[in-house]
């Protein structure tokens, strides 16, 4: 859909999709309008499209909430925002918070691995006070949780604030303005199990309006060590290489339950190995650098695809809900390692691979 202007950020393109008051200023930094790119190589007898949400000013999805629910906060006098984080989370709280000129507090698990490095460091450097605490995420946002009873100007901006699904829902928005109408699957990363649910309302508001035609099925993909959707059962030590959805206790899990069952759709897991191998089959054959967690859902597209819940011919988007750069230890882990060589001509040939030689 062509713009009859440049593009300012989710609260003004969608304000008469969001309940915020007309005349709120919106905190932003311009985030949404991500690429909806086509899949050369990996759809295989689908037609497959990959939302980079990876391109958002922090580097994620949750920007798309992280306006709104910010903008709502200073607008209701909030004093300091706070949030519970895998690390995604917390790097967009503490921009926003900076953008809005207000303190945020953001509590992260400890330990080796709990948050990856990328989102832990900028969280700090946008001034945030972190806190690691001596639990997992579930732990830390029941803390965070009862810390917004005690203070109430303190505003929350986990996914448990239903300002920060709103803001998320503009993701379906532009995959039915870049497509024309929504696609057959959308298969997305769970971890706290809200960004599905926001989906699934982007959906639904634009097919009742009548801007789309139809609404796609949810594929809801968990890790294999983190997957209480599908096991039917909270898993209180989840574990998983992909850090931003290691989450047993999912607070919006019966929206996403819901949202899955209305759509006619499903949750199915994927082994790390699984979502390693579509990780790297990103970076090398499309060209796409995202996080791990990310990579979930184009495994659980493979996974489906093999189990023959997607059909050949059917159209999918592939949501990548953060860039690789949040992570770049695990991207230096299973890549090859760089080569030495003389600064001479010949000794970059040499280097050049077996199949490029003579």
């Amino acid at each position: 859909m062509m713009r009859a202007h440049p593009w300012r950020g989710i609260v003004a393109e969608y304000r008469d999709q969001l309940p915020l008051p007309p005349d709120v200023p919106a905190i932003t930094l311009l985030e949404g309008n991500t690429p909806l790119c086509p899949a050369l190589r990996a759809g295989g007898d689908n037609p497959l499209y990959l939302k980079v949400e990876g391109s958002n000013p922090t580097g994620s999805f949750k920007d798309r909430g992280m306006t709104v629910a910010v903008t709502a906060a200073v607008a209701q006098g909030a004093r300091f925002l706070v949030c519970a984080s895998t690390g995604n989370t917390s790097a967009s709280a503490a921009a926003f918070a900076a953008r809005a000129g207000m303190p945020a507090l953001v509590v992260v698990p400890a330990g080796e691995g709990a948050v990856a490095r990328g989102k832990l460091a900028q969280a700090v450097a946008a001034g945030a006070r972190v806190v690691m605490v001596r639990g997992n995420f579930d732990q830390a946002l029941a803390a965070v949780r009862d810390l917004v009873t005690r203070r109430p100007d303190a505003a929350l901006v986990n996914s448990v604030n239903p300002l920060r699904l709103e803001g998320q829902k503009t993701g379906a928005f532009e995959v039915v303005e870049q497509l024309g109408d929504a696609p057959d699957w959308l298969c997305i990363p769970v971890g706290n199990a809200g960004n599905i649910s926001a989906y699934w309302m982007g959906f639904c508001a634009y097919y009742t309006q009548g801007r789309a035609l139809r609404r796609p099925r949810l594929l809801g993909v968990q890790a294999a060590g983190a997957a209480p959707l599908v096991e039917g059962r909270w898993i209180d030590q989840p574990k998983t290489i992909a850090s931003a959805i290691r989450i047993g206790h999912p607070a919006s899990a019966d929206l996403a339950k819901s949202s899955v069952v209305e759509s006619k759709g499903h949750f199915l897991a994927v082994s790390d190995e699984q979502i390693l191998e579509a990780y790297r089959f990103l970076s090398v054959r499309e060209g796409v650098f995202c996080e791990p967690a990310s990579a979930a859902s184009l495994a659980g597209f493979w996974e489906a695809q093999r189990t023959g819940w997607i059909a050949p011919g059917e159209s999918c988007v592939c949501v990548l809900t953060g860039t690789g750069l949040k992570d770049p230890e695990r991207a230096l882990a299973v890549a090859d390692s760089p080569v030495e060589a003389d600064p001479t001509a010949e000794d970059l040939l040499r280097a050049l691979p077996p199949a490029l030689q003579g």
